[in-house]
């Protein structure tokens, strides 16, 4: 699955300013209208572009804390149930399958360190979670992001 220049553009477009209309994205990326539907339409459909929500920031909504807590689970029934019983927790903004010494990475947020004991508390009562290990995070010096991908697209050699 690879995108072009002009997708990269549009995407980079989008992500600075995800309110555009698709005439003013064709305005400034100086294509037709229903070049930019229709590669805005592939996109979507091929899951590149996965959403348009508001990115809403925990700490606006009183979570200062975030922790990463791997989980040791019982494999009797795999992964899945304890992820959906988690899924049920609002703190747990991420749950992740992962190798090595634990089964689980989930990414939590917490108002304080001590409502981040009732979270964590929260997460062992989950059936089949059998012990957890928290990180709290101090800073993010460099938060979540897919752009600089979609700037590494190669340029089209044309001849």
């Amino acid at each position: 699955m690879t995108i072009d220049q002009l997708d990269a553009r549009l995407i980079a477009l989008l992500a600075a300013e995800p309110r555009l209309g698709v005439l003013e994205c064709s305005r400034r990326l100086g294509v037709a209208r229903g070049t930019v539907q229709a590669r805005l339409d592939r996109l979507i459909d091929r899951g590149v572009i996965t959403g348009f929500g508001p990115d809403v920031s925990p700490e606006a909504l009183g979570y200062d804390v975030t922790a990463f807590v791997t989980m040791e689970i019982r494999q009797v029934a795999g992964h899945d149930p304890v992820a959906h019983r988690l899924a049920h927790i609002p703190e747990v903004l991420e749950v992740h399958t992962i190798t090595g010494g634990s089964d689980l990475l989930c990414r939590v947020v917490a108002r304080t360190n001590a409502d981040l004991q009732r979270v964590i508390d929260r997460i062992v009562e989950v059936q089949g979670v059998l012990r957890t290990s928290s990180i709290i995070v101090l800073d993010t010096p460099v938060p979540y992001r897919v752009l600089p991908l979609v700037a590494n697209v190669p340029q089209r050699v044309t001849r």
